[in-house]
């Protein structure tokens, strides 16, 4: 399914909300998450709603749910967890759920990219912050490296790779 990345912004707002809280997250919440007016979130809702991507809970205690489909137009999914993983942000150790980490660029030994997916919002970070991710579970790695770009819509984090670590296998 093709969303904008407004669409996938808010979508991903909803999803981390309701993992977090587990419960319905109010249009207000969501519109001080993604900073919009929560009007703009109340039509988009309306528009999700009749994509089958979330579900409305009316009463004092309501909001948005997301269903299946949100969090596979997302790429995600709603019964497995990512791997929590140490990572190093404004000098401050931080434990994250990571999804996935991929390398996007690894032919040129001064422009290693990778591109590591959250299962929380990364609207904490900023373009240029120095961040160290890891060790990850299986390998060890640890990936050090500056934030190249922050993206909302799918809570992503592109780096400019430093420097890699992993422990050798005896």
């Amino acid at each position: 399914m093709d969303l904008t990345s407004s669409q996938r912004e808010i979508l991903n707002a909803l999803v981390n909300g309701y993992l977090e809280t587990e419960s319905p997250m109010p249009a207000t919440t969501i519109a001080e998450t993604c900073d919009r007016h929560v009007g703009t979130i109340r039509n988009l809702m309306q528009m999700m709603k009749s994509l089958n991507l979330v579900e409305g809970v009316p009463g004092s205690k309501g909001g948005y749910v997301p269903t299946d489909q949100a969090f596979e137009a997302l790429g995600r999914r709603p019964d497995e967890d990512g791997e929590t993983l140490g990572m190093a942000h404004d000098y401050d150790r931080i434990d994250v759920d990571v999804d996935t980490i991929d390398f996007t660029n690894v032919h040129h030994p001064d422009r290693c990219r990778v591109r590591v997916r959250f299962r929380e919002s990364v609207e904490r970070f900023n373009v240029g912050d120095p961040v160290v991710v890891g060790p990850t579970p299986s390998a060890g790695l640890v990936i050090a490296g500056q934030v190249l770009a922050v993206d909302p819509g799918r809570n992503e984090l592109h780096l400019d790779v430093a420097r890699l670590e992993a422990p050798l296998a005896e």
